[in-house]
């Protein structure tokens, strides 16, 4: 177990190495560029192996227990070590970028992006996967922050040379709004580790903060939550997030949103709650209101691009759409209640399999208009996707009814959890602010029905007027391939079997959950 979680966070950074090289003799096949998509499907595909028998091997009787640890002194001077380790809130999240980052690779074997060079690419998803599978294995604060950073290259250069118009200019958003927000986050890790003596958190969490001034706490809370916030992201430091979807490849829009933002996410959980509650309990109720103001930000924004003549981008919809469930998993983190953070977590996976799912349908529907204009899409023949592609139409509209939260899907626990949260908050926090947060929460969903509504009946059965129009001379659109089944397939699947079946990642999470709000008392 030790040497396979090792594995998965390292295994990728041999591989990117790897990529770079040439290809022996035998395996390079007929085409240079072909074996080295080859290598990144082999790779990360090794790697989703290896993470789902380690979550076979996990043992489901005490989730709530740090397994498959590996405690390494590093720097001693600090105490700082190599402490890597898995519990119930950390092995869902590394099981789904595992998989994600291995769809993304089968994916671009058969569609990839226009850039300088298939070996670049393929070392910088490898890179880009390690950073992140680290992120959600490591036990100390700077093994922490070394993984939060690590992403951020990789990814600019994603957005940058493979991304489509204006990408340069998203990426330098992208990648100075992080770097400035990890600034801040560095100083809030320092402040805590040095004023508690170890940079250990399971010390931290076991510790539950008694170590640490409130003034500490809540100095630690601000600096290292505005680089969480950044990240997530939250209104009002969201605004890189839209044009960096809109300019990323497919791929780089289904890896930022159903992998990087959980970064920002989980380092609130892990850090923040069991290390700082006391800071915590004191920006509760102004992470609630940024979290109840995004929801309803989001909502209508996608509103507004949804709506006839605004020429919307449909890449840059869903990335509003990203604002508003993020809002939710803050909402639920806010509360500080064991039902408001297991709702977090839920909406963290069910955001990530949902959105994932949407951007490959959108980057796939750009590819075949070459547009992802919304009134293009809508007007550009008669019956628009169910009359042109029948199966990807049904497929997007699966999609889009799975992300309002339609109860039996995943996305509706998560949300229903987090206002649940939100109705009876922690003690000691202000509950009259809190059910107003619910009712922002509670609008935020009934709008975000109404723009995905919207954006089904005019992607997917096109303008009454243009369906006059072109009634005569209809537009046949390639339906859903093979290898886009095997891509998109995985999601659909588990998008069911998590709202179906809710207890196979609320079984893992809770007692980790009621764990670590208890101050690592079980």
């Amino acid at each position: 177990m030790q040497f396979l979680l090792a594995f998965v966070v390292a295994g990728p950074l041999v591989g990117a190495v790897a990529a770079l090289l040439p290809a022996p003799p035998g395996l390079k096949g007929k085409s240079p560029e072909q074996a080295v998509l080859r290598h990144g499907v082999t790779v990360t595909g090794a790697i989703l192996a290896a993470a789902i028998v380690l979550a076979v091997g996990f043992d489901h009787d005490a989730p709530s227990r740090f397994q498959a640890t590996t405690d390494i002194s590093w720097i001693q001077a600090l105490n700082v070590r190599i402490h890597l380790g898995i519990d119930g809130i950390s092995l869902p999240l590394l099981l789904m970028t595992a998989l994600l980052f291995f769809l993304c690779a089968l994916y671009s074997y058969f569609k990839l992006p226009a850039g300088p060079s298939a070996k670049a690419f393929v070392a910088l998803l490898l890179v880009l996967e390690s950073g992140t599978l680290a992120t959600f294995a490591v036990l100390d604060l700077l093994l922490f922050f070394l993984a939060f950073e690590m992403v951020l290259i990789p990814m600019y250069f994603l957005i940058a040379r493979w991304g489509g118009a204006q990408r340069q200019a998203a990426a330098w958003k992208f990648i100075l709004y992080t770097l400035l927000g990890s600034v801040v986050m560095l100083l809030g890790l320092l402040l805590i580790g040095l004023n508690s003596g170890t940079f250990d958190m399971v010390a931290l969490a076991s510790d539950n903060g008694r170590e640490l001034s409130h003034t500490t706490q809540v100095l630690a809370v601000l600096a290292i939550g505005i680089g969480l916030a950044v990240k997530t992201p939250m209104w009002p430091l969201h605004s890189w997030l839209p044009d960096a979807h809109t300019a990323a490849p497919t791929v780089g829009s289904v890896l930022l949103a159903g992998v990087l933002l959980k970064m920002g996410t989980y380092g609130f959980v892990r850090i923040l709650l069991p290390a700082t509650p006391d800071g915590m309990a004191t920006f509760a109720p102004y992470l609630g209101a940024f979290a109840a103001v995004g929801i309803v930000y989001g909502s209508l924004a996608c509103l507004a691009l949804a709506r006839k003549g605004n020429k919307g981008d449909l890449k840059r919809l869903i990335a509003y759409s990203s604002v508003g469930h993020m809002g939710f998993v803050l909402l639920g983190i806010a509360s500080m209640t064991p039902t408001g953070v297991n709702g977090a977590l839920f909406a963290n996976v069910a955001h990530g399999l949902i959105t994932g799912l949407l951007f490959f349908l959108v980057g796939s529907l750009k590819d075949r208009y070459n547009t992802a204009d919304l009134d293009t899409l809508a007007g550009a023949t008669g019956a628009a996707l169910y009359g042109r592609a029948p199966r990807f139409g049904a497929l997007l509209a699966f999609a889009a009814i799975a992300s309002l939260g339609l109860p039996g899907l995943a996305g509706f626990w998560g949300e229903m959890l987090a206002l649940f949260g939100a109705f009876d908050p922690a003690e000691g926090l202000p509950r009259p602010a809190f059910l107003t947060y619910m009712a922002f929460g509670a609008f935020g969903t009934l709008l975000t029905a109404a723009y995905l509504l919207i954006v089904v009946r005019r992607v997917c059965m096109g303008d009454p007027k243009a369906a006059r129009e072109n009634a005569a001379a209809p537009v046949v659109l390639a339906d859903i391939q093979r290898y886009e089944y095997a891509a998109w397939s995985p999601l659909v699947a588990l998008t069911l079997l998590a709202g179906l079946w809710p207890a196979v990642l609320l079984g893992l999470t809770d007692p980790a959950v009621q764990k670590l709000l208890a101050g690592g008392n079980s």
